[in-house]
C-alpha cells in the first residue's frame, strides 16, 4: 500500500503544474458590451475639485514674419482662451507667446491644449483651424521633416510632391484622413483626430523616404468603401488591400576601361617651347624677325580664310546644269492605239466589249461614255 502511495507522488511530481493566468481577474459586472471604451466623454465644471494650488505656463517663439499677423489676431485669442479661464501675452520685443494657468481656470489639461494653440500659431497655421485643437476630441502634430533628406533639391522635390499639383495631394488626404493639414518649411502641421494625425505622419515621412502619397490615398480610398460593408466589420482587409513592392532597377554598367600595362618608368616629357624653337631655328633670330616671321604666318592664315568664304559665298551663285532631255513627239497612229485600249477597258467594266462597236461610230461611243 505504502509503494502505491509513493509511485502516486512520483507520478505527481513529475507532471508539469498548470499556470492559473485567471487567479486575480474577476467579474466586472458593470463592463458590458455596449460600452464604448474609446469614447473621450467632455470634460465639465463638476468634475473639478477647485482651482489649482500652482501657476503652470508655457512660452514659445515665432518667426518675425508672423509679428503682423498675430498682432491683428491677438484680440481673438485672447478672447478665446478667457472662455477656458487661461491667460495669454504676446511679446513682440522677444518675439514669443505665452500662456498661463489662473484662478478660473478648472480643466487641468486646457493649459497643454492651449500650448498647442500657440505652437500651431507660430508654424502659420490660420487662427480658426488652430482654435479646433481646443476640443477633446481633437490633437495636432508637428512633424518635422527638414533633417529627413540630406541633399536639399531632393528635399524640395519630394516636399512639393506631398502638395501635389495645384495642392490635389494635399486636398485628397485631407478628405480621406479628415485632418487639416499645412506644409511649411521643414514642418508639417496637423490638426484632427488621433487616428488621422497617426496616419498623416505615416504617410509624411513616407513621402521623404521616397514613397508617393498616391498609394496610400488608394489604400485609405479602399479602406473607407470596406467601412461602409456591414459584412466586412469583423474580418480581416489583407485580401482586398493592394501590396505594393519596391522594384529595384539594375543599374546599367560602365563599360570597363582597358588598363594601360605597367611601366616603372615615366611617360616622356613633352617638348617645351623652347625647345620646338631650338628645333626649327626660330631661337636663333633676332626679336625682329621672330615678331615679322609671326606676322607673315598670320597674315598667310587670313588670306586661306577668306579664300575660303569667298568660293561658299560665290556657290550661291553658280547657275545649275539645265540638262533637259528632249520630248518625243508622238505619232497620231500611236495616239489611236491608246485611246482604243483606254476604250476596251471601259467597255469591260461595263459589261460591253469592243466588237459591238462599230469603226463608224467611235467618236458617237466615246462622246457618250464621255459624260
Amino acid at each position: 500500500m505504502s509503494q502505491n502511495i509513493e509511485q502516486e507522488k512520483k507520478e505527481t511530481s513529475t507532471q508539469p503544474e498548470k499556470k492559473n493566468h485567471k487567479k486575480y481577474r474577476k467579474e466586472k459586472p458593470w463592463d458590458t458590451d455596449d460600452i464604448d471604451h474609446w469614447k473621450i466623454e467632455e470634460f465639465k465644471p463638476e468634475h473639478s475639485s477647485g482651482h489649482f494650488l500652482e501657476e503652470s505656463s508655457f512660452a514659445t517663439l515665432f518667426p518675425r514674419y508672423r509679428e503682423n499677423y498675430l498682432r491683428e489676431i491677438w484680440p481673438h485669442v485672447t478672447e478665446v482662451l478667457d472662455k477656458h479661464g487661461i491667460s495669454c501675452v504676446l511679446d513682440l520685443k522677444e518675439g514669443s507667446m505665452t500662456v498661463k494657468t489662473t484662478r478660473k481656470t478648472v480643466d487641468p489639461y486646457i493649459i497643454l491644449k492651449s500650448r498647442d494653440l500657440i505652437k500651431l500659431l507660430s508654424r502659420s497655421v490660420p487662427l480658426p483651424q488652430a482654435v479646433k485643437i481646443l476640443d477633446d476630441d481633437k490633437a495636432c502634430d508637428i512633424i518635422k521633416i527638414g533633417n529627413q533628406v540630406r541633399n536639399k533639391e531632393i528635399f524640395v522635390k519630394r516636399r512639393q510632391r506631398l502638395i501635389g499639383p495645384n495642392g490635389n495631394t494635399l486636398k485628397a488626404l485631407e478628405l480621406l484622413t479628415k485632418c487639416y493639414i499645412l506644409v511649411q518649411g521643414n514642418t508639417v502641421a496637423t490638426v484632427g483626430s488621433f487616428k488621422g494625425i497617426k496616419k498623416v505622419r505615416e504617410i509624411v515621412l513616407d513621402c521623404l523616404r521616397n514613397v508617393h502619397p498616391v498609394y496610400h490615398i488608394k489604400e485609405l480610398m479602399i479602406r473607407r468603401e470596406l467601412e461602409a460593408d456591414e459584412k466586412l466589420k469583423n474580418e480581416s482587409w489583407d485580401r482586398f488591400l493592394p501590396k505594393f513592392h519596391k522594384k529595384n532597377f539594375k543599374k546599367p554598367k560602365a563599360p570597363k576601361r582597358k588598363q594601360k600595362e605597367y611601366t616603372p618608368f615615366p611617360p616622356e616629357q613633352m617638348p617645351s617651347k623652347v625647345d620646338l624653337q631650338l628645333e626649327s631655328g626660330e631661337y636663333f633670330l633676332k626679336p625682329e624677325e621672330r615678331v615679322r616671321r609671326e606676322a607673315e604666318k598670320k597674315k598667310q592664315m587670313q588670306n586661306e580664310n577668306s579664300a575660303l568664304k569667298q568660293e561658299k559665298r560665290k556657290a550661291a551663285f553658280i547657275a545649275p546644269d539645265e540638262s533637259s532631255k528632249p520630248v518625243e513627239a508622238s505619232s497620231p497612229s500611236q495616239d489611236l492605239a491608246s485611246l482604243k485600249e483606254r476604250i476596251s477597258k471601259k467597255a469591260k467594266l461595263q459589261g460591253t466589249s469592243l466588237s459591238k462597236v462599230k469603226k463608224d461610230s467611235v467618236s458617237d461611243y466615246i462622246s457618250k461614255n464621255a459624260k
